[in-house]
């Protein structure tokens, strides 16, 4: 499925030309974002201390340890 989004303030003016235009096609769905708040923003209920104590951590897997044996290149 795909998605055409259209901006709120441009639905009036697009949203029926795109919806007729992508009539015939059954994978094209028009839609209009209603969103009124990026979602990154939630971050603003968290206090500054609560922000502090948080942990970043590396989500890369550790290596195992060790090294890799010598491997013959002429084989």
């Amino acid at each position: 499925m795909i998605y055409c989004v259209v901006p709120e303030a441009l639905a009036p003016e697009l949203l029926d030309k795109l919806t007729a235009y992508y009539a015939d096609d059954p994978n094209v769905k028009v839609i209009v974002d209603r969103r009124s708040a990026s979602r990154r923003g939630r971050d603003s209920d968290t206090s500054a201390a609560q922000r502090e104590q948080r942990e970043r951590r590396d989500r890369r897997r550790s290596r195992v340890p060790g090294e890799f044996p010598k491997i013959d290149a002429g084989a």
